[in-house]
């Protein structure tokens, strides 16, 4: 990385080291992606432990949380961007490399999952998507710099001084929609971490939900009008394919900011007791 002209010059090898003639390799991707998981799970154990509910089961609910978003957003990828692939090798969804990932896949994985977990240990569905909508906001943000070390995900040229030039793309400065997502969702979590702190006894459950699929959505649909290789609907060329999938969670939103927009009398959150 450094400074062209007025441009920042990206060339980050997406690598971080590799073992010689063995397929073994660590890149920076895979390293946000864990990194984000870890910050996630441990922000998360803080959250429920500090509402003291369902603290036993926490651990079932982390695995239920993972192997559907991975299965969700590799499917989702290939339903939405590049189903013929699957059609023809459907082992690719499982078989490294991993190549694609659709966030709006993952979501709907996660939303499954939690609801088994959910279903079994007798939970309440909101208060716990609740939790979760905090802390997914530092996952997606680690995703996001992950796909700014792979150059991919970049945006339209642009001529602001802090445009990239992603050197293994092309040599055209360019908006660096990576970082502008990335940016987003850290901020989307403190201020949602900050209303659970000093909020949350009083809200009705799904309104935190609410505010995080009303805001992250939103935001990706409008970030895709500075996203460059855009996929668009044969039938609505005003929109691609990215801005459609984020309009049913943009209404889900609402939905739940609409039904849960009473405030609730305080809980029994801080006295230290389980209703569930």
């Amino acid at each position: 990385m450094g400074f062209l002209t007025s441009y920042i010059y990206w060339a980050p090898s997406p690598v971080i080291f590799e073992i010689a003639d063995s397929g073994i390799f660590l890149t920076w991707y895979g390293c946000m992606w864990m990194l984000g998981l870890v910050v996630s799970r441990q922000v998360g154990l803080y959250i429920f432990l500090t509402d003291n509910r369902y603290t036993k089961e926490l651990p079932n609910l982390f695995l239920l949380i993972m192997i559907p978003a991975f299965i969700g957003a590799r499917l989702g990828h290939f339903l939405f961007y590049d189903f013929w692939a699957l059609v023809e090798k459907p082992w690719i969804l499982v078989v490294p490399p991993f190549e694609g990932f659709a966030s709006h896949g993952g979501i709907t994985g996660i939303l499954v999952g939690v609801y088994i977990w959910c279903r079994n240990n007798h939970a309440q569905y909101l208060f716990v998507l609740d939790r979760l909508a905090i802390v997914s906001c530092v996952a997606a943000g680690f995703i996001r710099v992950g796909n700014l070390f792979n150059s991919e995900i970049i945006g339209l040229p642009a001529t602001a001084p802090w445009a990239f030039v992603f050197a293994r793309v092309d040599g055209l400065p360019r908006h660096p929609t990576q970082l502008y997502e990335a940016l987003f969702y850290f901020l989307l979590f403190f201020a949602l971490l900050y209303m659970w702190r000093r909020l949350s006894f009083r809200l009705k459950p799904g309104f935190m939900l609410g505010i995080m699929l009303t805001a992250l959505w939103s935001f990706r649909f409008f970030i895709e009008v500075y996203k460059e290789d855009q996929t668009f609907f044969s039938n609505i060329p005003w929109f691609n394919r990215s801005q459609i999938l984020s309009l049913p969670f943009i209404l889900s939103g609402l939905a739940l900011l609409y039904f849960t927009r009473k405030v609730e009398r305080p809980s029994n959150r801080f006295l230290g007791t389980e209703t569930d």
